[in-house]
């Protein structure tokens, strides 16, 4: 993709995922063998639901049919969030990580593996999980030090109530949901 189009697509599409109040993340044209892909990367503080990842991608899809800014052969849209192992590239990336576990390679080399406790301007606080029952540590690292970041996926973490969910919340908060429901 030219950087040309790139530009012309995130100056068509930028005011209306500002409008929903979102981030415009990524933009990317693929080629799948004849056919051409465009996928497009949304985000919030608040996380996006399905039903605006769908309102945007409708909107998107009629902006686009208008204009030509990716020309007339046939693509297929994709609209989507960055996922669960989001990469942390900007600033408000990380603030949107904070209470997450992230995996750093560093600048200087080598890999780091961390809880984000805090955020500002110049870097990160972070909670370094302890090895062989030794207690985590605390260490910064200023913007700088780090090459790439990726925030990593939990499936037990224990929350600060002691419950094992990736979420914070209790399986059995579920099943009692589920049990209430029937008996309703």
């Amino acid at each position: 993709m030219s950087t040309t189009q790139s530009e012309r697509l995130r100056e068509l599409l930028e005011p209306l995922v500002s409008s929903k109040d979102l981030d415009l993340e990524e933009i990317e044209v693929a080629s799948v063998g004849r056919k051409r892909v465009l996928r497009v990367v949304v985000d919030s503080d608040d996380g996006v639901d399905l039903d605006r990842i769908a309102e945007l991608s409708r909107e998107f899809s009629a902006k686009l049919d208008e204009s030509d800014a990716m020309g007339d052969g046939e693509y297929t849209l994709e609209v989507g969030s960055p996922g669960a192992e989001r990469p942390l590239n900007e600033q408000r990336h990380y603030v949107r990580a904070i209470g997450r576990l992230a995996k750093f390679q560093l600048a200087e080399g080598g890999e780091l593996t961390a809880r984000i406790l805090k955020v500002d301007d110049e870097g990160v606080d972070l909670e370094v999980p302890g090895v062989k029952g030794r207690k985590p540590t605390a260490r910064r690292l200023a913007f700088a030090e780090i090459a790439k970041a990726r925030v990593e996926v939990e499936f037990n973490r224990k929350s600060a109530d002691g419950a094992d969910s990736a979420d914070g919340g209790s399986d059995n908060d579920d099943e009692k949901n589920v049990k209430e429901e029937e008996e309703a």
